[in-house]
């Protein structure tokens, strides 16, 4: 044990801190990156527009087939195009490549946490910070899936990391570094291009709120805001220009009106949820880490006049209501304030962890430890085969391991700081290997909740896909309108009805159509005089809506001589 802290400070020491909290991250998220499919419903609609700008050459507009996609900046899309451009291209449909621009901003964020945290705790306590929000289920999930929620925390983790060291010197009466402060508003200008208002409204209530704690924000007149402004406008306002000038203005209105607006009226798109959702979801969300959120909370309050316990609870607290309190609520939205959870938690450790803390964390480490076990085992058993259920119960066994790491790791820094490092150390390791298992290996090979990816290979096994040359294009798709199976089968896919799926047979092209749907197309099959033949059939279950799926794929019986 005592051998272990000088190793470990040595690891962090420097550069090394935000570099091992990055790779915390790229460890836990490569599995899934690399074996996912195409994921429903947000992650393929961003990827398609993507793949339509590549096809189409117009980097302005964004659009999913033929409708606009008015509802986010064009930020995620540039960067995907451009990780396409450099590591595939388009025709392949390959959906790693979509990922790269999340998994990168997830590791900055990591990183740029160590980097901020290791101003006030010191490079070990940066490191812990850092890697306590690398092993996160939230960050290291979206991680690897292709739209804007990863890339958002890097922008606000690396501005509000920028902030506090700015707010340091200006508690000390130091004057404000230049390179700060133009990090600071680079992140911003960049967060902007990326999800709109999320950024400068998380840095916004952390100013308003560190005024209210400190009744002084002078050192913030100094942040340089008229150049700083300048260099927003330079990242952000040509592309706005575009746009606006490309949809005579109506994007912005479909963003604001269409998209934001819903969202804080009521549940947007069947996404409303009660007040406290996210909290009652961070031991989830924050596993493997889950046993120290207690410490968070009681650092938060009792060590409350401390430097990055106060910035910290500025960052957090404000930001984390507004998304309590707006009506839809979807499980990634705090994600940007994650950053200051992990502060807290390493703050905390720097201290002899309480009774209580301790108490609530050994219950929290259980809690979700024994929900991703559940997790793995039922459904190593209801939708595995072969060695999956091993894997589930391998899987299990380091639940139950971070758990007992942790409650381990709390009762040792009860008498000492340092002196729980390494068994909280193990208990990252476990939930990182979980995590692993999980995207990597067990959820992949899950082909029930895959429906899509099992039809894309069912036409392309029939010699039916159009990508291929060997057959007419565009398929056409009955009752199945799901934007991954767009991604996977080419823009022109056409997601339809019955008689679309006539249509397509009529002109020898292939038809897929979903159960629901068979009645209606055999009937007008038959009043348009056609004869189709079923190819091949797949079943599978769709996660998104919640039903079973059967996709039976259809061509014209071709006729005797």
């Amino acid at each position: 044990m005592t051998r272990f802290a000088p190793d470990f400070d040595h690891l962090a020491r420097g550069w090394r801190g935000p570099v091992f909290a990055a790779l915390v991250v790229l460890v836990a998220a490569l599995p899934g990156l690399i074996r996912l499919p195409p994921l429903d419903r947000d992650e393929s609609r961003f990827a398609q527009a993507t793949a339509q700008m590549l096809e189409t050459g117009d980097f302005v507009k964004i659009r999913y087939q033929d409708a606009p996609r008015d509802k986010k900046p064009v930020g995620i899309h540039w960067l995907q195009a451009l990780s396409v451009a450099l590591t595939s291209h388009v025709e392949a449909r390959a959906i790693q490549p979509y990922r790269l621009p999340s998994l990168l901003g997830a590791m900055i964020a990591a990183a740029a946490c160590a980097w901020g945290a290791a101003a006030a705790l010191g490079a070990r306590g940066g490191a812990i910070a850092g890697s306590l929000l690398g092993a996160s289920t939230l960050l290291s999930s979206e991680a690897f899936i292709a739209k804007t929620d990863a890339v958002l925390a890097a922008t606000v983790v690396v501005s509000l990391a920028a902030l506090f060291r700015l707010y340091l010197h200006g508690r000390r009466g130091d004057p404000l570094p230049r390179g700060l402060k133009l990090i600071f508003w680079v992140a911003q200008g960049v967060s902007l291009l990326i999800k709109g208002p999320i950024g400068p409204m998380v840095a916004a209530l952390c100013l308003l709120t560190l005024w209210a704690m400190d009744r002084d924000l002078r050192w913030a007149k100094k942040l340089g805001w008229i150049w700083g402004l300048v260099v927003v406008a330079l990242i952000v306002g040509p592309w706005a220009w575009a746009i606006t000038v490309a949809t005579d203005g109506h994007f912005w209105g479909a963003a604001v009106g269409g998209d934001l607006a819903p969202k804080l009226k009521g549940g947007h798109e069947g996404h409303a949820a009660p007040f406290g959702l996210h909290a009652a979801l961070s031991p989830i969300l924050f596993f493997p880490s889950a046993a120290l959120l207690p410490l968070a909370v009681t650092t938060l309050w009792s060590r409350r006049d401390e430097p990055i316990v106060r910035f910290a609870a500025a960052w957090m607290i404000p930001s984390w209501l507004v998304f309590e309190i707006a009506p839809t609520k979807l499980i990634h939205y705090p994600l940007p304030m994650y950053g200051a959870l992990a502060w807290l938690a390493a703050a905390g450790l720097s201290r002899p962890v309480g009774r209580r803390a301790r108490l609530f964390g050994y219950g929290l480490a259980a809690l979700s430890s024994l929900v991703f076990s559940l997790l793995a085992v039922l459904g190593a058993v209801r939708l595995g085969q072969g060695a999956d259920l091993a894997l589930g119960v391998l899987t299990a066994g380091l639940c139950i391991g971070v758990a007992l790491y942790a409650a381990d790791g709390l009762s040792r820094s009860a008498e000492a700081p340092g002196r729980g490092d390494v068994p909280l150390t193990a208990a990252l390791a476990c939930g990182v290997v979980v995590h692993m298992i999980l995207t990597g290996a067990l959820a992949p090979d899950f082909s029930a909740i895959w429906p899509s990816r099992q039809a894309a290979k069912m036409v392309a096994r029939a010699g039916l896909d159009p990508r291929s040359g060997r057959a007419p294009g565009p398929v056409a798709v009955a009752g199945f309108a799901e934007p991954s199976l767009v991604f996977q089968l080419g823009t022109s896919t056409i997601l339809g009805d019955a008689q679309d799926a006539v249509d397509a047979v009529a002109e020898g092209r292939a038809a897929l159509v979903e159960g629901r749907e068979t009645r209606a197309f055999a009937a007008d099959l038959k009043q348009s005089g056609l004869a189709a033949r079923a190819v091949d059939q797949i079943k599978g279950y769709n996660y998104s809506s919640g039903k079973p799926v059967t996709l039976t794929l259809w061509r014209a019986t071709e006729t005797p001589p």
